[in-house]
């Protein structure tokens, strides 16, 4: 399964290993290090279709999740059909 948000449609990025400040000071260059998402598991229940479903999302896409609402958020996600 890939690491990927299902709402807010993120994934992993690649960045550097040492900050600036360390590399001035020490020349002891890095490869480059992938950086995931804040992936979590959960079951929500939707009010208007009565039920609940699982979702793995980031913490970001359950703020947005939150704010929005459940059903909105994951009726535009793709993920559960219209009434």
């Amino acid at each position: 399964m890939a690491k990927i948000c299902v709402i807010t449609k993120k994934g992993s990025i690649v960045g550097g290993g040492y900050s600036n400040r360390t590399r001035a000071t020490k020349f002891n260059p890095t490869g480059k290090k992938r950086k995931y998402l804040n992936l979590q598991k959960k079951k929500i229940f939707i009010p208007e279709l009565n039920k609940s479903i699982k979702v793995e999302a980031s913490v970001q896409g359950f703020r947005t999740m939150k704010k929005n609402g459940a059903y909105t958020t994951l009726l535009k996600a793709g993920l559960i059909q219209a009434k």
